[in-house]
């Protein structure tokens, strides 16, 4: 084995870590070359105390002689439950040295979003969206990096890092392709599970190279060590008694050696054998027994520095262990000398005068250990009033709150609630539920029990709905939820059922609730969200006269609040899907708004009536053919989450429906673009969700609209775009969608049977739109050639449902379709009565399309040529090329098919 012996004054950590060290040197001169270099990536995992430390300090030394900006932050084992904790230590020195104005500079539109996290902005009135937070804190380094380039951050112990940090870590990892930074992360081994394991596994992907695992020292290299500190006459028996004693962990080779330093002990053979007591003083018990030996007042002075953690100041010290200033400091002193505590290195941006941190993470987890279990609690109550008394707020002080004995404090209780508000305020759910938890164990007194468990159960609506649903039961079964709040408890409870894959017991919920309240505008919003779930159910077998009731009810409304104004677009969505005349269907969407716009509290970011409800409104205008106001709606809700900062499920079914807008208008090319981002933002909500179906099922129907079928069946392969389908509605329809996909790739017995599922699906609604479903004019081409009898019969029914619905769309539709079952000029008039609605279409691709059978039909080169420019304008490539091959044909006078 070959000894790698660095230069006598390097740490005993990067012994034998010369590949390592190349890595950090390549890495960084990779990202010094260019301005436009993408980022780089490295991790180094090994167990406590071999050297990662240090490699991250190589790493800072090679990095500035190289004129880089360094900046660093590290996990801490007590601090894992502040959020942010890790990525402010990084970020946050080089935004507060900037005036607020230039912060808002450099962050331009992320500033609102990401500043509240970073702790250089206030946030705003309501809670942040935690997708949207950790897009913005992304955004940040991006923008940081163009100023300070070439910019490198060190992430010590990144398994002890918070939650949020490592969803932000994670995220950044995977778009450093495209940011000029060097992120460098030392971890140990294990350490975590759940999400925080997941985060860091996709970090180590986004690596791009096999993570780089620490090993022990080898006894040569322990032996070069112990001769470079304690002498070159050390012998070789002691040396090898050296490495037997740590294991060749360098950290305990050093702490060894400087014992044997301490106690002048010779470095022989003779003396080998008293190597194991004194390695036993620098680790566990005789860490603590050292601790104990330099007395009470040291001893006190190391508790408070553990129970602290972070930011250990002489001063912070003092208070929490009322000592006088003088004592404390010599309290540092002694610590510093015994090397417990020590001086950051001054060359960390964080390190302020005054502070002080451990030597070593295993002596701070042994120091807050050592701590009675009685005395630390204790001291974490005194260490949240200090914290409060300093003015940081709840937020900061909760990590110690948390640590409290419940003692039915109802003081605590407020102060946890309010920590719990300032997290979600910042992005941070997981942090508040922890706090509202630890409120109910308190216990809250009981008037305010339930609010404390409606505040939990909207703390994890959207992260945890089966625990929501636990947690909002049991509020609405105690006293002291009433008026609007306990409304506002069942609609959530509602939400989480349906997000629980729980929709009819939603509905009865709802239901039950509403028959509890005289009329009046709480039980109108109850009947309102009754219907509203209905509707989005894919059947309607358990709700019999459902659209019966709900014209009865919204036709008392005339839109003077929101609770009417939610009937009436149920009214509209309802008569919509049921393919009653359009004209209707759009003047009870108008009567929903106020002077053309949404009205106050019913905007896209509002929360009373969730996003279900303007996705209804804005589908209802784009079916009935007013898709000037169905993209109105849904750019705004676009423009709206992104000012907000909302980048989870509620931007990926912005863009879905944008896209769904753009595929009816015939804006093929931009209706793939944003449905290709709503499907790679709804992969990071989660797949199986109806969301995801939406982006998966739109991007679909528009690749096959594009003529891209091979595309369209890669698309529907990769994302699982087949049965078993979800129980709530998909637009455009899913198993329409499906089934024309089927056909489209030759598997016409699976398309057929496909087709007939959504008929039997529409037959369960009672009816159907034939633009929204169009399973019948597919089926009915499908069969002409087999059974074509029942082929016309399709269509015939096709043509009675469009004119009762009554748009130019579904009518031009109605008779293409009727068109393709005849010949000779029977065909032909009927292709050209097609041209002729859809032109008044505002569907541009239907037209198209029109345009090309009707020039087929009629042997018109013209009307060839006006469908090929409509394809060609709308992005149908397999459109336009079946009009180029029509016209070709056509010049060669051969008969066209």
């Amino acid at each position: 084995m070959t000894e790698a012996r660095p230069m006598r004054a390097a740490p005993a950590a990067l012994w034998e870590r010369d590949r390592e060290v190349t890595a950090i040197e390549e890495a960084v001169d990779r990202l010094c070359a260019d301005r436009s270099s993408s980022g780089g990536l490295l991790v180094f995992c090994g167990e406590a105390g071999l050297g990662k430390t240090a490699l991250l300090a190589e790493t800072r030394r090679i990095a500035e002689l190289r004129g880089c900006t360094v900046w660093s932050a590290r996990g801490g084992e007590t601090l894992r439950s502040v959020p942010f904790n890790v990525v402010r230590q990084l970020l946050q020195p080089a935004l507060v040295t900037l005036l607020p104005e230039e912060a808002r500079e450099y962050l331009g539109d992320w500033y609102d979003i990401a500043g509240p996290a970073l702790g250089i902005a206030d946030p705003g009135g309501r809670r942040a969206d935690p997708q949207g937070v950790c897009d913005g804190l992304v955004a940040a380094v991006r923008r940081l990096a163009g100023r300070d380039w070439p910019l490198v951050l060190l992430i010590d112990d990144a398994h002890w890092a918070d939650e949020e940090t490592l969803r932000w870590l994670a995220a950044l990892a995977e778009r450093l392709r495209e940011i000029p930074v060097l992120v460098v992360v030392a971890r140990r081994p294990g350490e975590i599970s759940g999400d925080g394991a997941r985060h860091l596994d996709t970090v180590a992907a986004a690596a791009g190279r096999p993570v780089s695992t620490l090993s022990a020292l080898t006894p040569d290299a322990t032996a070069g060590i112990t001769r470079a500190t304690v002498g070159a006459h050390a012998d070789a028996p002691f040396c090898r008694e050296v490495w037997a004693v740590t294991g060749g962990n360098p950290y305990e080779t050093v702490e060894l050696l400087a014992k044997v330093q301490d106690s002048e002990l010779t470095p022989t053979e003779v003396s080998a054998g008293e190597l194991r007591a004194l390695n036993r003083s620098a680790r566990g018990r005789g860490l603590v027994a050292r601790l104990e030996g330099l007395g009470v007042d040291a001893t006190r002075f190391a508790w408070a520095a553990a129970i602290l953690g972070d930011a250990i100041s002489v001063r912070l010290v003092a208070q929490l262990t009322t000592m006088d200033r003088d004592t404390a400091a010599r309290c540092a002193a002694l610590l510093r000398t015994a090397r417990i505590l020590t001086v950051p290195d001054p060359a960390d941006p964080r390190a302020d005068d005054g502070e002080l941190e451990f030597v070593h993470p295993l002596i701070a987890t042994a120091v807050y250990n050592s701590i009675p279990e009685g005395l630390r609690t204790a001291m974490h109550g005194i260490a949240a009033q200090v914290v409060t008394d300093s003015g940081l707020g709840a937020a900061a002080a909760s990590r110690h709150l948390l640590q409290v004995h419940p003692d039915d404090d109802a003081e605590l209780v407020d102060q946890l609630r309010e920590a719990a508000r300032e997290h979600l305020a910042v992005g941070a759910p997981d942090a508040a539920r922890r706090c509202l938890e630890r409120a109910l164990e308190e216990p809250p007194r009981p008037e305010v029990h339930a609010r404390v468990l409606y505040e939990l159960g909207c703390a994890t609506l959207l992260t945890a709905p089966a625990t929501t649903i636990g947690h909002l039961q049991t509020a609405l079964a105690m006293p002291g939820l009433d008026g609007d709040a306990r409304v506002d408890a069942v609609f959530r409870l509602s939400q989480a059922l349906l997000h629980n894959d729980q929709l009819e017991q939603a509905v009865r919920t709802v239901e039950a609730e509403a028959a509890r309240h005289d009329a009046g505008p709480a039980r109108l919003r109850l009947q309102a969200v009754q219907y509203m779930w209905e509707g989005v159910y894919a059947g309607e077998a358990a709700t019999p006269g459902r659209s019966e009731r709900l014209a009865r009810l919204a036709g008392t409304c005339t839109g003077r609040d929101n609770s009417e104004r939610a009937l009436l677009i149920l009214r509209a969505f309802d008569a919509m899907t049921h393919g009653e005349n359009a004209v209707e269907v759009v003047e009870l969407a108008d009567q929903a708004l106020v002077n053309g716009r949404l009205a106050p509290g019913l905007g896209w970011t509002d929360t009373e009536w969730g996003v279900e409800l303007l996705m209804m409104l804005g589908s209802a205008y784009a079916y009935a053919d007013r898709l000037d106001r169905a993209e109105s709606l849904f750019a705004e809700a676009l423009r709206a989450y992104t000012s907000a900062g909302w980048s989870g499920g509620h931007l990926a079914l912005a863009h879905a429906f944008l896209g769904l807008a753009y595929r009816r208008q015939g804006r093929l090319k931009d209706a793939e673009e944003v449905l290709r981002e709503s499907l790679r933002l709804a992969e990071r909500v989660g797949r199986g969700l109806p969301l995801y179906w939406s982006a998966t099922c739109g991007l679909v129907d528009t690749l096959l609209a594009r003529g891209h079928v091979d595309e369209a069946w890669s698309i529907a392969d990769r994302y699982g775009f087949a049965p078993p389908y979800p129980s709530t509605i998909v637009l455009p329809d899913i198993r329409s969608v499906r089934g024309r996909l089927l056909l489209a790739v030759g598997r016409t017995e699976d398309g057929v049977n496909e087709l007939e599922a959504a008929e039997k699906a529409a037959a369960a609604r009672g009816g159907h739109n034939p633009v929204l479903a169009p399973w019948t004019v597919d089926l009915a081409r499908a069969l002409a050639g087999d059974d074509p009898a029942r082929a016309a019969r399709l269509a015939v029914d096709a043509r009675r449902q469009a004119e009762r619905f009554g748009t130019d769309t579904a009518i031009g539709e109605a008779v293409r379709c009727a068109a393709a079952l005849e010949t000779g000029q029977r065909k032909v008039r009927l292709a050209q009565q097609a041209v002729a609605y859809l032109e008044a279409s505002p569907c541009l691709y239907e037209h198209a399309a029109a345009r090309v059978e009707y020039g087929i039909a009629a042997r018109s080169a013209a009307e060839l040529n006006r469908g090929l420019a409509l394809a060609r304008s709308c992005g149908a490539d397999g459109l336009a090329e079946q009009a180029l091959t029509a016209r070709r044909t056509l010049e060669t006078g051969s008969p066209l098919t």
